[in-house]
This record gives C-alpha cells, structure tokens and sequence, in this order.
C-alpha cells in the first residue's frame, strides 16, 4: 500500500509520515528540499529565482518519485511520501506566468506518465495563521522571510485542489483538519490520524467508528470517489 501525506508548507506532513512509520511498518519516500541551491534566493526574490526552483524540484521529485517508489514497492512493504508528484504544478501556478509556466507545464506533463500514482493521498490542512505559527516554530533560516500572503495564496491553491477538485482526481483523498490536532505530543490524535488512513485503505487492523478526538472539529472528512460522497 502507497499512501501520501500532503500539505502546505509548515503543516507537518514529514513529521506525521515518521510517526506513522512505525505502525505501518512501512519504508519512507521523503521530499529532498535542503538540495535545491536556489531555495534561498527564491524566499528572498520570488519572481526572479521561481523558474530555477521550479525546475530543480521538478526534475528532483520526478527522479526521485521515479526510482524510488518503484523500489520500495519491489520490496513488498508498504510506502508512506509526504509529497505528490502533482505538489510541484501547484507551486508552479502560483510563483510562473506567461512562457515560463507553459515551459514547466510542458516538461510536468511528459513526466507526469510516467509517475505511479499512490493507493490514498491524505490531505492535511490548516488555516494560515496556524501555519505561519508551525512555521516560526521550526524557524528554517531561510523561511524567516516568508511571507504571510505567499502562504495564504499556497492555502487557497491546496484547498482548491484537493478539496473543491477532489472529484477530479485519480485518487482517493482523506482530508483531515489539522488547526486542533497535536499528533506529536497527543497518542489519541496520533491514534485517530492511524484510525482513519486504515479505515478508507481497509487496511486492518482498525476500528469502523473510532470517535474523533474531543477537541478535534467536524471538518475532517474522506472523499470516496467510488460513491461520490464525502463522510466523516
């Protein structure tokens, strides 16, 4: 099984795929960033290094989405990313414009063929400001220049496509509302979280109506594109 934890930036998509590990006993496919040289520079002039970024982790999540995925899963274990390929148009739309988009769009869809799609991908939101909140926690150097606009303009693209488009796409998303959610230090959250990526796989062992957290929010909801449906 091949399940995906997306997010915007700062939601904690990485640290939920390690603590999921261990109970799936699954190998992990994490983003590579800290390569891309001109990370940096983008965060300080967007519109100037975004086609270089672009590019570099186009080609760097094509590579390693390519060979890896088809590794781990010769092994026969399960596989936990915390990214999607289709991650990387998202940013694109939002930091390329004119000639500079098509270009990337033109390169994306001749890679995207021949990128394996994964069983689920698991949706993690929150609003802004917990993110820029999650984001100054971790405090990346190159981060502390981010801008609160950027990351509202990344929230509304994620939304758009996982949420609104979500009928669009070729693989299931369990979308789960994470602004009241502390799956590192909360064992029920971490638990629940679990709960419900087995419970949409059907991947035993799990509980077909664990209650959501106390404090967890009615917004988390599954999309099953067998029924055309989303539940709680």
């Amino acid at each position: 099984m091949y399940f995906v934890i997306e997010g915007v930036i700062g939601v904690g998509k990485t640290t939920l795929a390690r603590l999921l590990q261990p109970s799936f006993e699954s190998n992990l496919l994490l983003e590579v960033f800290e390569e891309n040289p001109f990370l940096s520079d983008f965060y300080g002039d967007r519109e100037r290094y975004a086609f270089q970024t672009q590019i570099f982790f186009l080609l760097s999540r094509y590579h390693q989405q390519k060979e890896g995925v088809k590794r781990f899963l010769s092994e026969g274990k399960h596989i936990i990313s915390d990214y999607t390929f289709d991650k990387d148009a998202l940013f694109a739309k939002v930091n390329l414009k004119g000639d500079e988009l098509e270009t990337y769009f033109r390169v994306q869809e001749a890679l995207k063929e021949k990128i394996h799609n994964p069983d689920l991908i698991v949706y993690l939101r929150a609003d802004t400001n917990t993110l820029m909140e999650r984001i100054a926690l971790r405090d990346r150097p190159y981060e502390r220049s981010m801008e609160r606009a950027y990351i509202e303009e990344l929230n509304r693209a994620y939304d758009e496509f996982f949420i609104t488009e979500a009928d669009q796409h070729p693989v299931n998303i369990l979308t789960i509302d994470s602004n009241s959610l502390d799956y590192v230090r909360s064992i029920e959250d971490l638990h629940w979280i679990e709960n419900r990526i087995r419970q949409t796989l059907m991947l035993p062992p799990f509980q077909p109506e664990l209650p959501m957290p106390a404090h967890q929010g009615p917004d988390a909801e599954s999309f099953d594109k067998n029924t055309g449906h989303r539940s709680t």
